[in-house]
């Protein structure tokens, strides 16, 4: 007997059956209390998983000179990105786990694979300068990523800094499914002229710095989808749909481009609007 008093058992934790630590999350209530939580939500997830598969599967079969798979799956990937979103934020299931693993996913669907596409359908016929064009995507659309996590909650959600990586991706993959679908053999990048493997090369570049530029686009975040419409609304969605379907390629192409081109064009015209004040 020592004398002195026993401490009471604390009570142990049953150890998991598998050698995999369990993700424990802390979050801030409303009335400023601090929740730790247990494991991770499954539904939201469960679409990021998915949008990781698009991204690797497209590298793939981009790899395996499946060119016109590997670049539609790209646009299958970004249907999948923004469902996890909405269908965490319907469903209240947001955690900073699910904003790493989708920021995560983002990278391979849309950093990696148009990256690995546009080296593997033209820009390997560059040499040294299409691996380096390449790179300078990828590297670029880790940039983008890091920088919007930073940024949430600290800037208007209704605009991108830069342009988001889904649709610097849809330029990407959408030029190669479009030519690649000129004919029922496809074309690839080896078929062109080199003047056009190298505007296609200055394309992926421009697509790579316009993703870490300042210049905002807008991010349709705002958009109400829950509220109520005009009865027009909806026919003029399935008018939109019936334009896409006639010619995916093409017109996918076409929208992100025009998207694209959207945040230099608003840039230059404030700084006219701007020059014409000063003057």
């Amino acid at each position: 007997m020592s004398g002195q008093p026993e401490e009471p058992n604390k009570p142990v934790e049953p150890e998991s059956i598998l050698p995999i630590d369990e993700h424990v999350e802390e979050t801030q209530e409303p009335d400023g209390r601090k929740v730790r939580h247990r494991g991770i939500y499954l539904l939201p997830n469960l679409f990021t998983t998915a949008n990781l598969f698009a991204g690797f599967f497209s590298i793939i079969t981009a790899i395996n000179g499946n060119f016109y798979v590997a670049a539609a799956t790209v646009f299958v990937a970004m249907v999948l990105d923004s469902l996890d979103g909405r269908v965490a934020r319907l469903t209240n299931t947001q955690s900073a786990f699910g904003a790493e693993y989708d920021s995560l996913s983002d990278m391979v669907a849309f950093g990696l694979a148009p990256a690995v596409l546009a080296y593997e359908w033209a820009l390997s016929e560059l040499g040294n300068v299409g691996l380096t064009v390449a790179f300078i995507y990828v590297a670029c659309a880790a940039l983008r990523l890091a920088r919007f996590n930073t940024q949430i909650g600290k800037v208007d959600k209704r605009w991108f800094i830069g342009l988001a990586s889904p649709a610097a991706a849809g330029v990407v993959a959408g030029w190669v499914w479009a030519v690649w679908a000129l004919d029922e053999v496809g074309i690839r990048g080896v078929d062109l002229p080199l003047i056009l493997v190298m505007l296609f090369a200055l394309m992926v570049a421009a697509a790579g710095l316009l993703m870490v530029s300042n210049i905002k686009y807008y991010s349709f975040k705002d958009l109400d989808l829950k509220g109520r419409v005009p009865f027009v609304a909806i026919l003029i969605v399935v008018l939109v749909f019936a334009v896409v379907f006639s010619d995916p390629p093409r017109i996918l192409l076409l929208i992100f481009l025009a998207y694209a081109a959207s945040g230099p064009v608003q840039y230059l015209m404030q700084l006219r609007r701007r020059k014409r004040v000063e003057g």
